[in-house]
């Protein structure tokens, strides 16, 4: 996907970007974000299109790999598992999730952006169908888990749909479109919080499936607007040797840097509900009661994602990423606050400023991504592979919040040792921050 910058003034036809049509595929055969008179004459538009359809279908992706989040709080006595097996429970989908998105993101190079979503957008169909089937009391814990492992296919959906959005967008405009995709994908996640919550509001926490169910025809349909309205735009495929790398330092850094920030924001969405229940269990006697608060935090966060993009294209990513992990150490020490008194509203003031710093921090990382590739002669290339392996490794961050707070549960009855390691995860991101990036920029 070479940039080419023209020395004239082209007339549109030339400028204009070219498809080809008819045919049934709609691929795209000349792709210049960075030629301003390209942009106008059409690029722009087209960019535009395939985001927001990329945003669609990886909302769905948030919203099937978050379902296990929101199935716990169904199951009651019935099913015989203790608050360890629940956090367990919705550690698998991330872990898996998280696997998966350094193939998800290479598949784009490999079939184009187009068809990948169409493919990624139907594998949903898998782990919905089949907790569909197994979901209800008597089923086994070991079939649980393995039901429940399959939703982290919805997690690989966000590498894949970001590598390919990184490709349409100018330099200038990476960090706004990076946050805008990302953003509206983890809007996914308190879109299931509260589908969840109307589900248990009108029918009860008997008709778990209901929940399921209610996904089958919305994975149908992003399958079927992305194969009728995006494109497919072939990404330079990434180095075939993962040791070039795996031997970059940056590769390792600003994975490190979204473990703190995306590996909070998914961790926190998927333990939240089920942290108020076991830690406030006076005050959460039904799984209806902690549902009304559990979507807030991820709905905000989500939202502010694309503010932390434009903030780091206008400031620098660095400058904005050491920001948020400053601020987020001082709300993990709230948390930690909170915890000891047993205050319900400092509590749920502490994670919602949690929230929303990881939001800004997600935003601010991935802007760092394509700024860092830049400098590199294989540039074109590193960057979806940057980011899928940043965004696998950020997603166990996922993971590890869960097994902190299923530890610190299982160890102490509350959640004061995992608030403790927060607080220190989040002064090492900003300490890396400030000694790599800031520091050296300055």
């Amino acid at each position: 996907m070479p940039v080419t910058h023209p020395t004239s003034s082209p007339d549109l036809h030339e400028t204009a970007p070219r498809r080809l049509l008819p045919g049934r595929r709609r691929e795209l055969t000349d792709w210049r974000p960075e030629d301003p008179a390209f942009w106008q004459a059409g690029g722009a538009k087209i960019a535009r299109r395939n985001l927001l359809w990329s945003v669609v279908a990886e909302h769905v992706g948030f919203s099937v790999w978050s379902l296990w989040s929101v199935l716990v709080l169904f199951l009651g006595p019935a099913y015989g598992i203790d608050p360890a097996g629940k956090f367990l429970l919705t550690a698998l989908p991330t872990a898996l999730g998280a696997l998966l998105r350094v193939p998800y993101a290479r598949a784009v190079g490999v079939f184009g952006g187009r068809t990948w979503t169409v493919v990624s957008a139907l594998l949903l169909l898998v782990p919905t169908v089949a907790t569909a089937v197994v979901l209800k009391p008597g089923a086994s814990y070991g079939t649980l888990l393995l039901t429940a492992c399959l939703a982290g296919v919805g997690g690989g959906n966000f590498a894949s749909s970001m590598a390919n959005i990184n490709a349409y967008y100018p330099q200038a405009l990476k960090g706004w479109a990076l946050g805008v995709n990302a953003g509206g994908g983890n809007l996914g996640v308190p879109a299931v919080q509260l589908a969840g919550l109307a589900v248990l509001a009108t029918v009860g926490a008997g008709h778990p499936r209901l929940l399921v169910l209610l996904y089958v025809p919305l994975i149908v349909a992003a399958a079927v607007c992305a194969f009728l309205r995006m494109d497919d735009l072939r990404l330079p495929r990434p180095p075939g040797r993962l040791g070039v790398l795996l031997r970059w330092r940056h590769t390792w850094l600003i994975s490190l840097l979204y473990v703190g920030t995306f590996g909070s924001f998914i961790g926190f969405s998927f333990a939240f509900g089920q942290v108020l229940q076991v830690q406030f269990a006076d005050r959460f006697a039904t799984p209806v009661s902690a549902a009304y608060l559990t979507f807030l935090g991820p709905l905000l966060g989500s939202l502010v994602r694309p503010v932390g993009g434009r903030l780091a294209d206008r400031f620098g990513g660095a400058r904005v990423s050491l920001a948020a992990f400053a601020a987020m150490a001082g709300g993990a020490l709230l948390a930690l606050a909170a915890s000891r008194v047993h205050s319900l509203p400092l509590f749920v003031t502490a994670f919602t400023a949690l929230f929303v710093l990881s939001g800004l921090g997600n935003g601010s990382t991935y802007k760092m991504i394509p700024t860092l590739c830049r400098a590199t002669p294989d540039a074109e290339s590193r960057t979806p592979a940057l980011i899928g392996f940043a965004g696998a490794v950020g997603a166990f961050g996922g993971v590890l919040v869960n097994i902190a707070f299923r530890q610190s549960f299982l160890a102490v009855g509350n959640g004061d040792g995992a608030y403790v390691a927060f607080v220190a995860a989040y002064v090492v991101c900003a300490g890396v921050t400030w000694t790599a990036y800031v520091r050296r920029s300055g």
